[in-house]
Order: structure tokens, then C-alpha cells, then sequence
């Protein structure tokens, strides 16, 4: 293991995340009046519906299947599904949501380069944090290319090792990239990157997830008499 793995996959997991948790707190507390997610459908609503769709659909699957795939430990699941069953299932789930995903997000990167309204409305930020998840699931998408020709699950076992020992503070976590294909070190960078900027872009959105709608009382609307 040579230093620079050592910076890029032991280290540098750890700025990227500390800038996310303290920059969105911070964000939160001195920043509400951009805490939103900046919907410029006003502007333009062509292609929108369909766009934003798949594009959020495609991205949330991803997000919950990576975290359940990669912090899952491989003992829970062993019983009853073997590493190179969860991997075809990551395989074709996530190929599909990873379609889904990078069709509506390049229409909305389309759309925001080339309609000139919502263009003028938006910042250096919103145009490279779509233009990085488009960017981020175009690799995710290539890794399918090696990953079937090893469909043992040997490789999916690693990442998430490596996940593990960084989320639960173990040390040498990236011992567990040694010799991995370039394209998952790619992926993972460009992923650590996204974490690194959210705190600066519309996407603490998500931190504001509207779930008290689920179990707040229905609003009861009475005509004036």
C-alpha cells in the first residue's frame, strides 16, 4: 500500500466527511435562506416531470442500496444468500436504477446548460454537482463491465471491508483497495468528492425530508358560512 492510497482512502474519507456533517450544520444555522432546493420547473417545465422522476427514483435507490450493501456485514447475510448472490442482485438492481438515474440526470444537465432561463438562474454549483452526478453514475454504471467477470462476490466483500472500517473507525482501511480495478477507486473518489461539496450545494435539501407529512393530522378545510 503506497502512501498516496493511504491519503486518498484513509484520510481523505475523513475531510470529505467532516466538511459534510460540521459545513451542513453550519449551513442550517446561518444559511436557511438557502437551505432549498432551488426548482426551477417555473422556469421551464418541459421534460421536467419525467427528468426529475427518473432521475430521483434512480438516485434513491442507489443511495439506501449502497448503504445497505456496503455497511451490511457479510456474517448477516451469509446464512442465506452467498457474496456472489448479492452481487448479481446489486448488479441488476442498481444497473437499472443506475439507467434510470443517469437519463434523467443528464436531461436535467441538458436542460440546464442549454435553456437560457434556467441558466441565468443558476449558480457555478447547481450546473457541478449535477454535472458530478452525472459524472458519479456513469462510473458506477461501468464497473458492471468487471464486475461480471468475477461474479464470486470477492471484490463486493472488499468494498465493503473498506466501507466498514471507515464508517466504524477501524484502522488500515485502505489495505482492503489494494489492487482493485482503477474504476472502483474512480468511483469511490468522485463519490467522496460529492460528500465533500453537498454542504455548498441545493442538496442539503435532502436533509429536510418532509416525513412529518406521513403521520400529521389531515388539515380540515370548512366554507365560510
Amino acid at each position: 500500500m503506497n502512501y498516496l492510497d493511504s491519503l486518498l482512502f484513509g484520510l481523505y474519507p475523513y475531510l470529505a466527511g467532516s466538511v459534510f456533517l460540521i459545513g451542513s450544520l453550519l449551513r442550517f444555522d446561518h444559511g436557511q435562506y438557502g437551505w432549498k432546493t432551488g426548482s426551477s420547473q417555473m422556469l421551464s417545465s418541459k421534460h421536467m416531470r419525467l427528468a426529475s422522476n427518473l432521475f430521483h427514483i434512480g438516485i434513491i435507490t442507489i443511495f439506501f442500496g449502497h448503504l445497505v450493501g456496503l455497511l451490511t456485514p457479510h456474517w448477516v447475510y451469509a446464512p442465506f444468500m452467498s457474496a456472489g448472490t448479492k452481487q448479481v442482485i446489486a448488479i441488476v438492481v442498481g444497473g437499472i436504477a443506475g439507467v434510470m438515474c443517469l437519463v434523467g440526470g443528464a436531461m436535467l444537465f441538458h436542460r440546464r446548460l442549454t435553456n437560457a432561463r434556467v441558466r441565468a438562474s443558476s449558480s457555478p454549483m447547481d450546473t457541478l454537482i449535477i454535472g458530478l452526478l452525472v459524472v458519479q453514475v456513469t462510473l458506477g454504471l461501468a464497473t458492471i463491465i468487471p464486475a461480471l467477470g468475477h461474479l464470486d462476490g470477492g471484490v463486493m466483500i472488499r468494498l465493503a471491508h473498506w466501507a466498514q472500517s471507515i464508517v466504524f473507525f477501524q484502522g488500515g482501511a485502505a489495505a482492503h483497495l489494494e489492487g482493485i480495478g482503477l474504476i472502483y477507486k474512480l468511483h469511490i473518489l468522485v463519490g467522496l468528492t460529492i460528500v465533500l461539496v453537498f454542504p455548498f450545494t441545493r442538496l442539503v435539501h435532502v436533509w429536510s425530508v418532509p416525513l412529518g407529512y406521513v403521520t400529521r393530522r389531515y388539515q380540515i378545510v370548512r366554507r365560510r358560512a
